[in-house]
């Protein structure tokens, strides 16, 4: 319950630091921390007007979307403090709960029967299936060194004593950084920014949502940057008194959305036909920390 509050407290200022640490690398003064969550909630606050080509089904994906993430929030744990749910093999249910939510806001593009919003859609599916691969290989690997497989007993047994091992705890926070980019559409992979329908991969998927829908779905976003940083503070956090716990936690939220800020304003975006090589090449990265694990336990000869 603890980490299920942090991340929902973290996700309410995580974009505004993103977009702080931008405007001060562009020597802009910038809108405050708190901006998006306010533009979030006035679009919560308007009704959502829907063409007569949709059906039921672009109507409910915002709220699935949202839920599914919500659902995913409540699997992950607080270094000693187990999430809401949690059971082996939990970090499959995450992935795949992860999953349904992407189905629904994919199909709900197709529904609009834009071309243009059905072109972003495949994107998007394409990105995430290579994405997929080097999750379940890190988390395969994580489970393999400790001996478990749900979050909680995984991240709890994970302890950094040689220099391999630090190498790896290096290499999981790159990958659940990319991860977290590609899961979010942002740069190096999309510009959120950019107006170009032929470039657009997540902007164009929702360019038919409007008043709650749409603020639902930016919120949702938000929430997804602040998991993915809880699972990265989770890596290093180990087993803290809660006093401890939650000041490191809010700490890493802070310096990970930092470094998403600088990464977006010193990276140029990929070329769009490159795109799912470089996801693809991440699989190799969590390959790396297999053979590492494999080194570790000593089966690698």
């Amino acid at each position: 319950m603890i980490s299920f509050v942090l991340i929902i407290l973290a996700s309410l200022f995580f974009t505004g630091i993103i977009i702080r640490t931008k405007s001060i690398t562009s020597g802009r003064k910038g809108p405050g921390i708190f901006q998006p969550m306010q533009d979030i909630l006035r679009l919560l606050k308007k009704g959502a007007v829907y063409s007569k080509t949709t059906s039921f089904i672009f109507q409910i994906a915002p709220s699935i979307y949202f839920a599914s993430v919500i659902t995913a929030i409540m699997v992950i744990p607080l270094g000693a403090y187990k999430g809401i749910i949690s059971f082996e093999g939990d970090f499959v249910f995450f992935a795949y709960v992860l999953g349904v939510g992407k189905f629904f806001n994919i199909i709900s593009a197709l529904d609009t029967g834009s071309s243009f919003e059905g072109m972003g859609a495949s994107r998007e599916a394409l990105f995430s299936m290579f994405a997929e691969p080097a999750f379940f290989i890190l988390m395969g690997s994580l489970a393999l060194l400790t001996g478990h497989s749900s979050f909680q007993q995984i991240f709890n047994s994970l302890h950094f004593g040689s220099s391999i091992s630090y190498v790896l705890g290096i290499l999981a926070t790159f990958v659940l950084t990319i991860i977290t980019m590609v899961e979010n559409s942002r740069m190096p992979f999309d510009d959120p920014k950019t107006h170009l329908e032929l470039t657009m991969v997540h902007e164009v998927m929702i360019l038919d949502n409007n008043g709650f829908d749409l603020g639902l779905i930016f919120y949702t976003t938000s929430l997804k940057f602040a998991m993915y940083g809880c699972l990265i503070a989770n890596l290093f956090m180990g087993d803290f008194p809660l006093y401890l716990t939650i000041p490191i936690f809010f700490g890493m939220q802070i310096l990970f959305a930092m470094a998403i800020g600088l990464l977006e304003s010193f990276t140029a975006r990929f070329r769009m036909n490159h795109n799912a090589q470089y996801i693809l090449a991440l699989s190799s990265v969590s390959l790396l920390i297999f053979l590492g694990v494999l080194l570790i336990l000593g089966l690698f000869n």
